[in-house]
């Protein structure tokens, strides 16, 4: 198993992406390949111990956050993403994982590697906590323009990720909207659930922004847009719980006590709701696995993406995901 690490990508690149591969190679069977500036990479590297399953690949460029995605992945061909991902096309590691310009990634992803067949536009899946146990949100931010059969495919998607990765067996889908009800919604939504309605898919109709943490449903489809925004709506509201929860405790002797009595119990509460603990979030549709990972991703965060990149390989993602797609697709003439 070898991963690409996109070592110039992300506001506290190279250092963490330097600190997140050696922590991942001293608790996983693999070697990672960060691909940046060798000389900026080297000196971070020489700050730290054990890299010996560490290797670096030169380049010369890196694509800035405030750049257009598609401009730059075209013009600057020797930029970290687009290596990163011509290394998986040549064979050389198996998937690539970038705290970059999310834009960039996903479309130096279809650029270098191509789609899965059926899939127009790739999205990104982010998974979250939930009562019964994980929710798949897509997506989180990929395509902000949709049209309804591009939503529908997002679902296909994660129908196809969510059984073989997170072994759900026949995982519900919802829309989301405004209300539950089919007549709520934009023109997008109501267009979307007709497909969804017609589809071979476990299609549960409309849900609203206060069921990704309920558990009544495993997977939520959206546009790029929306779900980004309740993303970091949810992150913003999960790290501003745990403070106002801690100010709260620390407040009295008696509050102190509790958390004192509790701290294990708090901190496992502060593990869920952290999204570092999840790493990144898988690029679908691309032929190859990519995982995004938050701008400000700590080395932890970056550990736990190429964690899930191990992951996904050893699983198989691909492979199966095209299982599931061209079952699905005998099914549904749409896909």
């Amino acid at each position: 198993m070898n991963v690409a690490v996109d070592a110039m990508g992300g506001d506290h690149a190279p250092q963490v992406a330097v600190q997140g591969a050696v922590q991942a190679v001293s608790e996983l069977d693999m070697d990672i390949t960060l691909v940046g500036n060798r000389d900026t990479v080297e000196k971070e590297l020489a700050l730290h111990l054990s890299t010996g399953r560490i290797s670096i690949c030169h380049c010369e460029e890196t694509v800035r956050m405030d750049e257009q995605p598609l401009k730059a992945v075209r013009q600057k061909r020797d930029a970290s993403i687009n290596i990163a991902f011509d290394l998986v096309k040549k064979g050389k590691v198996d998937a690539v994982v970038s705290a970059g310009n999310s834009g960039a990634t996903l479309a130096s992803g279809v650029v270098t590697l191509g789609r899965l067949q059926g899939i127009e536009r790739p999205a990104i899946a982010s998974v979250f906590p939930s009562d019964g146990g994980y929710v798949v949100l897509i997506d989180v931010g990929a395509n902000v323009d949709c049209r309804p059969i591009h939503l529908f495919k997002f679902g296909v998607m994660a129908h196809a990720f969510a059984r073989s990765c997170l072994g759900m067996k026949n995982p519900s889908i919802g829309l989301l909207s405004i209300g539950q009800e089919g007549t709520k919604g934009n023109e997008l939504v109501r267009m979307t659930r007709r497909l969804f309605e017609e589809s071979p898919l476990n299609f549960i109709g409309n849900v609203e922004g206060r069921d990704i943490f309920s558990g009544n449903v495993e997977i939520i489809v959206c546009d790029g847009f929306v779900g980004n925004v309740a993303l970091k709506l949810s992150e913003g509201m999960a790290e501003a719980m745990t403070r106002l929860l801690k100010a709260e405790f620390e407040d009295s002797l008696s509050g102190r006590a509790a958390l004192l009595m509790g701290r294990r119990s708090f901190k496992s509460f502060r593990r869920k709701l952290n999204y570092e603990e999840y790493g990144g979030a898988p690029l679908l549709g691309i032929n190859g696995v990519g995982i995004v990972c938050h701008g400000g991703s700590s080395a932890s965060a970056i550990k736990n993406a190429v964690k899930l990149a191990y992951e996904y390989v050893n699983n198989g993602l691909l492979e199966k995901m095209n299982e599931q797609l061209n079952q699905l697709r005998i099914n549904n003439e749409q896909i």
